[in-house]
């Protein structure tokens, strides 16, 4: 049952790229004088997505659960990573200006009057050039 939940989700995959990709030329067709045989499918790809949304909706529920527990079993696995992650491009976005602005008055002092988080500030900046 997980093969068929698993080719469902495939199709849907599929589907919805391919509507994202007719739509994208469409857009860029619109500047030509003519329209091209891809921009005139849109419809048939709107009408294939409803239809395999349909069929994944009406699929068996076991195997949606089964394809669920995977994806919250390999999220576990991977939490630490993610949160790091995370938190790390929060510091990159919103402290990385910040940290380079006051690099150079911790770099005038000497290390053995820098705190603790004067050295980890350098010490981020150093990872992270």
């Amino acid at each position: 049952m997980s093969s068929i939940g698993q080719t469902m989700l495939m199709a849907l995959t599929v589907t919805v790229n391919k509507y994202a990709s007719s739509n994208v030329q469409a857009v860029h067709n619109r500047k030509q004088a003519k329209p091209t045989l891809s921009s005139t499918n849109v419809g048939f790809g709107r009408r294939a997505f409803v239809l395999s949304t349909v069929v994944a909706a009406t699929q068996d529920p076991e195997s949606r659960t089964l394809l669920l527990q995977k994806y919250l079993k390999k999220t576990e696995e991977n939490k630490e990573k993610n949160d790091k992650e995370r938190v790390d491009s929060y510091y990159k976005r919103n402290y990385k200006d910040y940290f380079e602005f006051i690099e150079g008055s911790l770099r005038a002092k000497e290390d053995g009057k820098l705190s603790e988080a004067e050295k980890g500030i350098l010490d981020w900046l150093e990872a992270n050039k």
